[in-house]
């Protein structure tokens, strides 16, 4: 039997309230955007809902402008997979800002694949407020 084809919503973007990573409820949203500003604990990215896609790889990157990490380098885009559990499934993509906050400003890309084809891909532009 031909496996069905998955159903991929990109359900909701912008700021979110603080992601309790441990939890299994994803955050809820603030507010419908693609501007961010760069403040402390400020939460952004997407939400992706997809179905019947069970046993599928979510892989996905965050693309950065140039900070240095820990080590002194600049630091890689944020790569990363997860395994899809459920024929009925939702995922958030997204990151929060760290100091110094200054080098986090500039363009942010998230993009999302299932199964090595892109599903999802949105820009964000972060920016410092004065």
């Amino acid at each position: 039997m031909p496996k069905k084809k998955p159903q991929i919503e990109l359900y909701s973007y912008g700021i979110y309230e603080t992601w309790d990573r441990a939890s299994r409820e994803l955050p809820k949203l603030k507010e419908i955007t693609t501007v961010i500003p760069v403040t402390p604990e400020i939460e952004f990215g997407y939400v992706l809902k997809i179905k019947k896609a069970k046993g599928s790889i979510l892989s996905f990157t965050i693309n950065h402008p140039p900070f240095f990490n820990e080590e002194g380098d600049i630091a890689p885009p944020f790569d990363g997979e997860e395994f899809v559990n459920s024929n009925d499934w939702s995922f958030f993509l997204g990151d929060t800002v760290w100091p110094p906050y200054e080098d986090k400003a500039g363009e942010w890309e998230l993009i999302s694949w299932l199964d090595g084809k892109e599903i999802a891909r949105k820009t964000f532009s972060l920016q410092i407020m004065e």
